[in-house]
């Protein structure tokens, strides 16, 4: 039977991690990461989905999206699935599954933590030791949202766009919060929350977002880093 898609809030952003069966690569050539990022490009338009920031490491893709229905998520990660997954077997002449299981997605309090789960994304690269600065990798939204370089798959979110009325000083606004990196309890937040599915926000917005899904999530988080001023 076909598995039925996750619902979430339309209007609230979503953070999405996809892993390789058992850690396994799921990229290998330049042309396996524009043919995936092209195809969620299209996802994206076709299930109304704005893409805000995203990383493709080697065998994992980080996505921060928020959906304009309910169910815009799940379509848009089932189309990918679609199209990449055979490109994938019939290129390299393999078979079987490509992802381990289905992809985790956890809803995100944009007042609160978009900009933290921004950096979070972003920064994979440079945490994993691939890079030591986010600029130096080039499969991730970094290169728009602080190089200001054009990618039309990234839609700036409304709290981006409040940081400055110009491109170039938005640029540098969001720069700057680069100064200093995540710290242990905001990382090991944010990956408990996607673990889970539990909704990346204080208990306010854990009880909102369960109150218009009508059934509990994942669970209560602790230790949760003070908001920064």
């Amino acid at each position: 039977m076909p598995r039925k898609p996750r619902f979430y809030v339309p209007d609230i952003p979503v953070h999405v991690i996809q892993r390789g069966n058992n850690r396994q690569a799921t990229f290998f050539e330049d042309n396996d990461y524009y043919s995936y990022l092209s195809w969620l490009k299209d996802a994206s338009i076709r299930y109304e989905c704005q893409i805000h920031a995203y990383v493709l490491m080697t065998n994992h893709v980080h996505l921060l999206a928020t959906p304009k229905t309910s169910d815009g998520i799940s379509r848009m990660m089932q189309y990918v699935g679609r199209k990449y997954v055979p490109y994938i077997n019939h290129t390299y002449e393999r078979s079987g599954t490509l992802w381990e299981g289905r992809y985790k997605g956890c809803l995100v309090d944009h007042d609160e933590y978009l900009f933290t789960c921004m950096r979070y994304i972003e920064l994979n690269p440079v945490r994993a030791g691939m890079v030591t600065q986010p600029e130096e990798y080039r499969w991730s939204s970094y290169h728009s949202n602080v190089l200001g370089k054009r990618q039309n798959l990234v839609s700036p979110h409304r709290l981006y766009r409040s940081l400055a009325n110009n491109k170039a000083t938005r640029n540098e606004r969001y720069k700057a919060m680069f100064s200093e990196y995540l710290s242990g309890d905001e990382i090991d937040m944010i990956r408990q929350s996607s673990q889970t599915g539990t909704p990346l926000g204080n208990d306010r917005f854990t009880d909102q977002i369960q109150a218009a899904l009508g059934r509990k999530v994942g669970h209560r988080l602790r230790g949760r880093p003070k908001k920064k001023l």
